[in-house]
């Protein structure tokens, strides 16, 4: 067993106020304390980062790949492994594995793979988000809907049957294709719902709040509108202060404006917290890859099926965080808290996303430009930018 690692830095961002002239007590993957930086207790390890600025690392619940891999092409230990160690050159420490609507078959399979990223520990890996195929054909997007269908009993079995067994547990459903009964007993199985892809009024959402749905899958996108007269899925989630909201903040998918008319709107405690919706473009030099045997195209940091419909995104977490910062023009430790403090809430993941006692010691080493150069997962170096490219971590 190592000694204990005492990180100090020009900045800590501890999940809700930036410190200065502080360290951080690091022992066996957790934050025990916190000190000034002039009381090191004897016997630690040193980590001295004079010019930067040291913040929890992300937690993204909607990663459908990275590193040229997409999970639904490979739904396997491996796929899962790359993914995260992608993601992690991005700041994020945490992510779920998503899987785009598909088969049962090939949701058996990132089952059996999420089960055993969990029994192996696998670094980054937090557990598993079902996105669909429960979905509404009205607010497919880019979801296959040959495959888009109600829930059925058999569904329903084999995902309470895995809800203890892949980590945490998330599934995105549509009120159109589920019912409350289903989402509560989804819920008693261990899993997140999150309320997405639908078309649904405003006024059939309260039932499945009862139900316990609590998040809301990528706000504005694929779901019925704000409207005069019917406030649609958007309204609801808005107002309801139950539900935690996903959003995609690369300027494709929802204008910026918009984004702050909502993050100012914004009932809670439930928060807006951002995700990626990664695709396997990140990290990688693909100009396209299939999904569902359909071909989707990378252009000009957007992907997109032939006919223009957005397939996922292609922006990475830390790119998120500086454009909600600087484009949105909200203070930096909001930004922070939006890309881990938030989506950790969310997922009920309380020892992530901040940098208190007893939490993780998953943290990132950001410059003064917020380029990143270094990521940590559970006190270890698993990213190192400055280091020669294929150099030993």
């Amino acid at each position: 067993m190592s000694s204990p690692l005492f990180v100090t830095a020009n900045r800590i961002f501890d999940g809700e106020q930036l410190l200065t002239d502080t360290g951080l007590v690091i022992e066996d993957g957790k934050v025990t304390t916190l000190l000034p930086a002039a009381e090191r207790p004897a016997g630690c390890r040193l980590l001295i980062l004079d010019d930067a600025t040291v913040v929890p690392g992300f937690v993204d619940l909607q990663v459908n790949g990275g590193g040229g891999v997409l999970f639904n092409n490979a739904p396997t230990l491996d796929g899962i492994r790359t993914i995260c160690d992608t993601h992690a050159r991005f700041g994020t420490t945490a992510l779920m594995v998503t899987l785009i609507t598909d088969t049962a078959d090939v949701r058996g399979k990132a089952i059996e793979a999420a089960a055993e990223a969990v029994v192996r520990g696998l670094r980054g890996y937090l557990g598993l988000h079902f996105e669909g195929p429960h979905l509404s054909l009205a607010r497919k997007g880019t979801h296959d809907p040959a495959l888009v269908h109600p829930m059925a009993a058999d569904d329903l079995a084999a995902l309470v049957a895995c809800g203890d067994r892949i980590g945490r547990a998330m599934i995105t459903v549509a009120p159109e294709s589920v019912t409350p009964a289903q989402v509560a007993t989804l819920v008693d199985a261990g899993f997140k719902v999150s309320l997405g892809h639908t078309d649904c009024k405003a006024a059939d959402v309260g039932a499945y709040v009862a139900a316990g749905a609590s998040l809301v899958t990528h706000l504005f996108n694929a779901m019925s509108q704000l409207g005069n007269r019917e406030p649609g899925l958007v309204g609801a989630a808005l107002a309801e202060g139950a539900l935690h909201c996903g959003l995609i903040a690369d300027g494709f998918h929802v204008d910026p404006m918009t984004m702050g008319l909502a993050l100012r709107a914004k009932s809670g405690p439930g928060r807006i917290f951002l995700v990626t919706d990664a695709m396997s473009s990140i990290g990688s030099d693909e100009t396209g890859f299939e999904l569902n045997g359909r071909q989707v195209y990378r252009r000009d940091g957007r992907l997109t099926l032939a006919d223009g419909t957005l397939a996922g995104a292609d922006i990475d977490m830390l790119s998120s965080v500086r454009f909600a910062h600087r484009r949105l023009d909200l203070p930096l430790g909001e930004a922070l808290r939006m890309a881990s403090a938030y989506p950790a809430e969310a997922i009920g993941a309380p020892s992530k996303g901040r940098l208190v006692p007893d939490c993780d010691a998953d943290f990132i080493v950001l410059s003064p430009d917020l380029e990143l150069r270094s990521t940590w997962i559970g006190g270890e170096c698993v990213f190192d930018a400055t280091a020669p490219a294929g150099a030993d971590r």
